[in-house]
């Protein structure tokens, strides 16, 4: 699978006063080699988290997005000693540090867990609809499919897109309606850059979720009737050994 799009940051904090106001750069190395076309130098300053100036050495000049942004910018870019130190921060700051972080971003990686499940269609033609949802996968690149009695299912297909849980993670769900037919085997497929294998998830429809939920609740609740039971019955007997019996006139 292709490499993802890899990226590390400095900030400064230039500024921060009593009253809130606070003003602070960003300087960011956006990557997918180590070829230097291939990276791109970033530097954002902001004020109260407000993007006001920004310098991309794609662009190779300073862009303004605020009054006061648009007047540093063209002031920086009239500069060509100012300018020429920002284009020449993409060998120092970028260039040079990606050599260590690349391959290590590249072995990082986290399996998948699948979950696989039934609801309720909202309507459409069919009247069932399962749901392959994966979890906690990194780096972001998956691809899911599904299998029926062994051959890709492409219709009534759709799919969330990769969702970030803002912890390195990735999470993705996608979602299959159709008609059961007896005796058939629907499958989600999960291939993914930290699996040796793709990773095969069965749907078993002997039983409904919901159902399998409540024998499971009905179960703990009855396992945990009998250990109390046991030892209400454990308590009686040693309380029922400590007795001095008082014979009666």
């Amino acid at each position: 699978m292709a490499s993802s799009f890899l990226s590390f940051s400095l900030l400064f904090i230039s500024l921060y006063t009593a009253d809130g106001f606070r003003c602070y750069s960003l300087f960011r190395c956006d990557f997918n080699s180590t070829d230097p076309k291939d990276i791109e130098y970033i530097y954002s300053a902001y004020y109260n988290k407000l993007e006001i100036t920004r310098f991309s050495s794609s662009l190779g000049k300073f862009v303004g997005y605020t009054e006061f942004g648009v007047k540093q910018a063209e002031a920086w870019n009239n500069n060509p000693s100012y300018l020429a130190q920002a284009r020449g921060e993409k060998e120092r700051y970028c260039v040079n540090h990606v050599e260590a972080f690349y391959p290590h971003g590249l072995t990082k990686s986290a399996e998948p867990y699948v979950r696989l499940h039934s609801v309720t269609p909202s309507g459409g033609k069919h009247s069932a609809m399962l749901v392959c949802s994966v979890f906690d996968f990194y780096p972001k690149k998956i691809k899911v499919s599904w299998l029926r009695d062994g051959k890709e299912v492409t219709s009534d297909v759709t799919s969330t897109d990769e969702l970030a849980d803002a912890d390195w993670y990735y999470q993705i769900h996608s979602h299959l309606e159709y008609t059961p037919r007896s005796g058939e085997k629907i499958s989600c497929v999960v291939e993914h850059a930290s699996l040796r294998e793709p990773l095969v998830t069965d749907w078993d429809p002997s039983m409904p979720e919901s159902e399998r939920n409540k024998i499971a609740i009905g179960a703990s609740g009855l396992i945990l009737g009998l250990v109390l039971s046991l030892a209400g019955f454990i308590y009686y007997k040693r309380k029922a050994r400590g007795r001095i019996l008082v014979p009666s006139n």
